[in-house]
């Protein structure tokens, strides 16, 4: 019983730590409803096997592939689409963003999303994707240089 209750405390105390970070990562890879879908997928994923994914060395990045893998299910019968930037936002946010991130590469949107929309530092992006920070830093530099051509404008 004092084993279950530990498993139970580790696994809110992840949650806790962990949530906004995985759903911020998803919804920049999947879209605003599909991600946080799939971030409750990917959640209840490791609740299941919490005993097998608490100890791995990065859980988030594990739980954030097998929240992306159970989305891509749905995006092979829906296209990505992020919401429309609300009229409030303007001139904040620019109108043509949602259109322009769709077009880029799940990694390039990826990294841009957490780096620029969300504030992570690129070395945390490169720990939850499993990549080398200059990789991170390569794509960050594709995506804002295809953002500033699709968008035509400085970003």
């Amino acid at each position: 019983m004092v084993a279950q209750q530990s498993s139970v405390d580790s696994f809110t105390d992840f949650v806790v730590a962990y949530e906004a970070r995985l759903r911020q990562a998803l919804m920049a890879s999947c879209g605003g409803e599909r991600g946080r879908d799939a971030a409750c997928e990917a959640l209840s994923y490791g609740w299941e096997h919490w005993g097998r994914v608490g100890p791995m060395a990065n859980p988030v990045g594990y739980l954030y592939k097998v929240g992306v893998d159970r989305a891509r299910r749905e995006l092979r019968r829906k296209p990505l689409r992020f919401d429309s930037v609300d009229s409030a936002r303007i001139p904040d946010v620019e109108p043509q963003l949602p259109g322009a991130l769709a077009g880029l590469s799940e990694r390039q949107r990826v990294v841009v999303v957490l780096v620029h929309g969300y504030g992570w530092t690129q070395v945390e992006v490169a720990e939850l994707l499993g990549l080398s920070r200059s990789a991170v830093r390569n794509h960050l530099e594709r995506a804002m240089a295809s953002l500033r051509r699709s968008i035509g404008g400085p970003l």
